[in-house]
């Protein structure tokens, strides 16, 4: 995890206003502790900047992906006081996306696919328990605030005798002005990561 975030986004943070931070990124700040919480998928973590930490401040466990401390943390830096737009698109609409997500910048919703296979109801049951609120489309979907500006569809299709099962993430259209495509890339890998294959890793400290 030390690899993935460079320690200078934790020194840009902390010398960022935190009243224009929280109003960007809709979070909160701590002045006694130094601290911004921030609501992910559900639970509370603690960004500390002047100790290079992120941590889980909920009491359950609910784990993540490495790659969601990457985008915690530049949500915060680069998070946009704009609107959802409530128009859901893929990663091939944003701009650039045809080039971008592909070869080793592809989503691997193959991992959803592969851990559900066809047992909807299974999948529907993790959402649920995930905090996901049912959409209308695909054969099952749900949609999850992974953080206050930043929402997503997950849409599952059950295969059958010629075509596999398959799974696809969705973005809100205003998150190409929130995120570069490289941090839009790590949080659709953690999105599928932990549908997929959760891990169990909830604090990092550089």
């Amino acid at each position: 995890m030390t690899d993935l975030i460079n320690k200078i986004h934790f020194q840009e943070l902390s010398e960022q206003d935190p009243e224009d931070v929280c109003r960007r990124a809709l979070c909160k700040y701590d002045d006694i502790n130094e601290l911004y919480t921030l609501s992910v998928w559900g639970d509370e973590y603690g960004i500390f900047p002047n100790q290079l930490k992120i941590s889980c401040m909920s009491n359950t466990t609910k784990s993540l992906h490495d790659y969601f401390y990457l985008f915690i943390l530049h949500y915060l830096l680069t998070a946009k006081e704009i609107e959802i737009s409530n128009e859901w698109i893929s990663e091939k609409d944003i701009p650039a996306g045809t080039t971008f997500f592909r070869g080793p910048h592809e989503i691997p919703t193959d991992l959803i696919c592969s851990r559900f296979k066809n047992n909807i109801n299974e999948f529907k049951a993790v959402c649920e328990s995930m905090h996901g609120i049912p959409v209308n489309m695909a054969d099952a979907a749900y949609s999850f605030e992974i953080s206050p500006r930043i929402p997503v569809a997950v849409l599952y299709w059950i295969g059958d005798d010629e075509f596999p099962a398959e799974s696809k993430v969705l973005y809100d259209r205003t998150i190409s002005k929130h995120l570069a495509s490289d941090i839009i890339f790590a949080l659709g890998v953690g999105i599928c990561e932990r549908l997929g294959k959760p891990s169990v890793k909830e604090e990092i400290t550089l």
